[in-house]
C-alpha cells in the first residue's frame, strides 16, 4: 500500500530515488535542474509558482513522483489558459490557484507522472493522477492541469480529463555526416535561403564559437543573463531566470551548451541550450545588436550542427515559430490533460476544444504541405 504525500520543496526528496523513476533521461525532470530553479529563486510563490510535489512512498522509499506545483497565475506553461481563467472569474468563480504538473518555463515534452519502467509503471502513474485531483478536491482548486505529457502516459488520464493537443518544430537526425549531408535533403530554395543566412553572419565580422557550460567563469554567466534579460524586457516580457540560476547551470557540468557570438572580446549574442538523453533543447536568446542572420545561425543552424557531430537523436529548438519549418524543423504534436471541477464549466470548456482540435488537425497537413525537405522520406520521424 502507498502513501501519499506533497512536498514544499523539491530538496525534501531524496535525489537518486526521484531520478530513477524518469521514464528517460529528460533533463528537465531532473531533481538537479528542479531544485535550481527552486534554489536560485526563479520558483517561488509571489511569481506565481509554489511548489507542491507529490510523492508516493512504499515502504519509506519513493515509487512514483510528479513535479507539482500550486499555480497563482498562468504565467510560463506555454498551455494557454487565458481564456478559461477569465471566463470562469466572470461567472464569479476563483480559477487561481490551480495545481499544475509541469516543468516551470520549459515547453518541452517529458516524463510527468515519473514511475519507472516496469509491470506496475501503469498503476503508479494512474494512482499520481489521481492523488492530484483528490488534492485539488481537498483544497478546493477549481482545476489540475499536466502539460507536455508524453504520448506514453496519457492512458492515465481518463474521464472527466479533458484532452488538448498543439504543435512544435521538431529536427530529426537522420544519420548525417555533417551540415553539408542535411542541407542536401532540403528542397532547392529553402538550402539556397539556408546559405544566404549563414553567408550574412560571416560577412559581419562577428566570431562564433560553440562552448559548454561549465567551461564558463562566473564573468561570462554573468554577462550572458544580462543579454538574456535585455532582450526579453525589449520585448515587452518578462525575465523570469534569475542570475543565479545562470551561475548554477554552468555548475551542472556538461548540461548548458551555448552557442556565442563575440564581436572582439565581448559577447554580443547567444543561444543557450540544454542537452540530455541524446537530445539537444533550445532554450533562450539574447543579443545587443542587430545582425542579419544572427538569431538563425546561433539558434538553429550550430545546435543543427552540433547535435549531428554527438550523434544526438534530436533538436526541440522551443515552443511555437512556424519560421522554423523553413529551415528543416518538421510539425510536432504536443499533449495536455486537464481537470475542471465545476461540472458545468467542463462541458463548456470540453465544447471549445472540440472546435479546437479539427483546427490544430488542419494546420498541421498544411505545414506539411510545404515541408522543406526534397523528399517526403526525409519527414518521417
Amino acid at each position: 500500500m502507498h502513501e501519499i504525500r506533497f512536498h514544499a520543496a523539491i530538496a525534501e526528496l531524496p535525489a537518486g530515488e526521484w531520478d530513477a523513476l524518469r521514464a528517460e533521461a529528460n533533463p528537465f525532470v531532473s531533481h538537479a535542474f528542479l531544485d535550481a530553479l527552486e534554489r536560485t529563486g526563479c520558483v517561488r510563490p509571489d511569481a506565481g509558482w509554489q511548489p507542491h510535489h507529490l510523492g508516493l512512498h512504499e515502504d519509506g522509499k519513493l515509487v512514483a513522483a510528479a513535479p507539482l506545483y500550486l499555480k497563482g497565475n498562468s504565467h510560463g506553461e506555454f498551455v494557454f489558459d487565458w481564456s478559461w481563467a477569465s471566463a470562469w472569474e466572470r461567472a464569479g468563480g476563483e480559477y487561481y490557484p490551480k495545481l499544475l504538473n509541469a516543468v516551470p518555463y520549459s515547453p518541452v515534452p517529458g516524463p510527468r507522472l515519473l514511475a519507472g519502467r516496469d509491470e506496475r509503471t501503469a498503476a503508479r502513474q494512474r494512482a499520481l493522477v489521481e492523488a492530484m485531483r483528490a488534492e485539488a478536491q481537498r483544497l478546493g482548486l477549481s482545476s489540475v492541469h499536466a502539460n507536455f505529457l508524453l504520448p506514453e502516459e496519457l492512458d492515465a488520464f481518463g474521464e472527466p480529463w479533458l484532452a488538448r493537443s498543439d504543435l512544435q518544430f521538431h529536427w530529426h537526425n537522420r544519420g548525417y555526416r555533417h551540415f553539408p549531408d542535411f542541407l542536401a535533403t532540403l528542397n532547392h530554395k529553402k538550402r539556397k535561403n539556408i546559405l544566404r543566412e549563414r553567408r550574412q553572419v560571416e560577412a559581419s565580422g562577428l566570431s562564433i564559437e560553440w562552448r559548454g557550460g561549465d567551461s564558463l567563469d562566473r564573468e561570462q554567466w554573468r554577462q550572458l543573463h544580462a543579454l538574456y534579460a535585455a532582450t526579453f524586457d525589449a520585448k515587452g516580457n518578462h525575465a523570469a531566470l534569475t542570475g543565479r540560476f545562470f551561475q548554477r547551470l554552468g555548475e551542472l557540468g556538461p548540461l548548458a551548451q551555448l552557442a556565442l557570438a563575440r564581436h572582439g572580446r565581448t559577447i554580443v549574442a547567444m543561444a543557450l541550450f540544454i542537452q540530455g538523453g541524446g537530445v539537444l533543447y533550445g532554450r533562450y536568446w539574447g543579443a545587443s545588436m542587430d545582425v542579419p542572420g544572427l538569431h538563425f545561425e546561433l539558434c538553429y543552424y550550430r545546435g543543427i550542427e552540433y547535435a549531428i557531430a554527438q550523434k544526438l537523436s534530436r533538436f526541440e529548438p522551443g515552443a511555437q515559430g512556424e519560421h522554423k519549418l523553413a529551415r528543416g524543423f518538421l510539425p510536432a504534436r504536443t499533449h495536455s490533460r486537464h481537470y475542471l471541477a465545476n461540472p458545468g464549466f467542463r462541458a463548456a470548456v470540453a465544447a471549445a476544444l472540440a472546435r479546437e482540435a479539427p483546427a490544430v488537425d488542419d494546420y498541421a497537413e498544411a505545414l506539411l504541405e510545404h515541408s522543406p525537405y526534397a523528399s517526403r522520406t526525409g519527414e518521417t520521424p
